[in-house]
C-alpha cells in the first residue's frame, strides 16, 4: 500500500470537459481521480441539488430559503439531474480517449443527515426537525445510489468505485445547534444511534451497488470519528490542522483497525502552497507522535482541507500537483 492523493469534489469553473481532463491528468495512477462538482454552474450543480436528484420517490425544488421537498419534480430537479447526466457523459468521453484509464474513480454524495438539514419541508422548516422525514431521506438516498453507481460504472467500465459521503453539518446535527427556519431557536439534537443507523443504511446500499470503499468526510471540529467507524465506513476524511490529540488517538485506533485516513493536509484558502517538506512534516509529525509506524502511512490518502471551487482552475490544478508531491514525499518516508 502507498500514500495516494485525491481532492474532495468541488472544482472551479463551469466546464466539465476541462475539469475532467485536468483531474484525470493530474491524478493518474496510483492516485484517485474524481467526478468534479461544479457549483459555479448554479442551481442543481451544488452538493444539495446534485444529491437530491438521486432520491427515489422524493422530489425537490428551490425556494428563496433553499431546496424544498415537493410532491412532483419541477424544473430545478430536472436541471440538477440534467447537469449530472452531462457530467457522467463527459466522464465517459474523456476516460474513453485514455490509453490506460485510471483503475479507480471517486464520486461524492451528501450524507443523509446533512441532506436532511439542507432540505426543507412544505412549511419551510428543515426536514431535520422531523424523525419521519429524516428516515424517509436516508431510505430514499439508499434506494437511489444503486442506479447512480451503475451509470458511473457504465461510463468508466472496470474502474473500482470509491464513494465519499459528505457530512459537513454533522457536528451541529449531533449538538442540536442548527437554527430553525425562523432563526429564533435551534433544532433538537439527533441521537447518535439514529445517526449511526442512517449511515449504516446508506453505506450498505453503496456496498451492495459495488462501491469498493466508502469514506465519510467531516469537518475537524467535533468530528465523530469513532461513530463513523462504528457505522461501517472504510475511513474518515478530515482536515488535519485543528485536530485534537483525542481525535488523533481515534484516528490512530482506526488505522490499527485497518481503516483509511484521508488527511486534509493542504488548505486551499491560503494563498501560497506550503513547501513539500513542510507538508510532509505536518502529516508525519503527529502520525509519529501517536506511535504509528512509518510503514502504516500506506493507509493515508492526502486531500485538500476543503473544496477547490473558490480557486481559479490554474490554482486548483496546482493544489492537485502539490498533493501528488506530498504523497511521494510521504511514500519516501514510509519506505525509509
Amino acid at each position: 500500500m502507498e500514500v495516494t492523493a485525491t481532492a474532495l469534489g468541488p472544482w472551479p469553473g463551469e466546464d466539465p470537459v476541462e475539469a475532467a481532463r485536468i483531474i484525470r491528468g493530474e491524478l493518474g495512477s496510483p492516485h484517485l481521480p474524481f467526478l468534479a462538482e461544479l457549483p459555479d454552474r448554479g442551481v442543481g450543480s451544488d452538493a444539495v441539488g446534485r444529491t437530491a436528484s438521486l432520491l427515489v420517490e422524493l422530489a425537490v425544488d428551490v425556494q428563496p430559503y433553499g431546496w424544498r421537498l415537493v410532491d412532483r419534480p419541477g424544473k430545478d430537479f430536472r436541471r440538477a439531474a440534467s447537469a449530472l447526466s452531462t457530467d457522467i457523459n463527459v466522464l465517459a468521453d474523456v476516460a474513453g480517449t485514455e490509453d490506460t484509464p485510471a483503475p479507480e474513480l471517486k464520486v461524492q454524495l451528501l450524507g443523509p443527515l446533512s441532506l436532511a438539514a439542507a432540505l426543507h419541508l412544505h412549511n419551510g422548516e428543515r426536514s431535520l426537525i422531523d424523525y419521519g422525514a429524516r428516515r424517509d431521506i436516508a431510505e430514499s438516498l439508499a434506494a437511489g445510489v444503486g442506479a447512480y453507481l451503475s451509470r458511473i460504472s457504465s461510463a468508466v467500465p472496470g474502474a473500482r468505485l470509491v464513494v465519499q459521503l459528505d457530512e459537513p453539518d454533522i457536528a451541529a446535527v449531533l449538538a442540536g445547534t442548527i437554527p430553525t427556519a425562523s432563526g429564533y431557536r435551534t433544532l433538537r439534537a439527533v441521537g447518535g444511534q439514529e445517526v449511526t443507523e442512517a449511515w449504516q443504511l446508506v453505506i450498505e446500499a453503496l456496498r451492495a451497488a459495488g462501491a469498493v470503499e466508502v469514506v465519510m468526510a467531516v469537518p475537524e471540529v467535533e468530528a465523530p470519528i469513532e461513530r463513523i467507524i462504528q457505522a461501517g465506513a472504510d475511513g474518515v476524511a478530515v482536515p488535519l490542522k485543528a485536530l485534537t490529540s483525542r481525535q488523533w488517538e481515534q484516528l490512530a485506533a482506526a488505522v490499527e483497525a485497518g481503516k483509511k485516513v484521508w488527511a486534509g493536509a493542504l488548505d486551499p484558502r491560503v494563498g501560497t502552497l506550503p513547501k513539500v517538506a513542510d507538508a510532509v512534516d505536518a502529516v508525519w509529525r503527529p502520525w509519529h507522535q501517536m506511535g504509528l509506524p512509518a510503514s502504516s502511512l500506506g493507509s493515508v490518502r492526502v486531500t485538500p482541507a476543503g473544496g477547490l471551487a473558490g480557486l481559479t482552475p490554474a490554482a486548483a490544478t496546482a493544489v492537485l500537483g502539490r498533493l501528488t508531491q506530498l504523497a511521494d514525499g510521504l511514500n519516501q518516508r514510509a519506505h525509509g
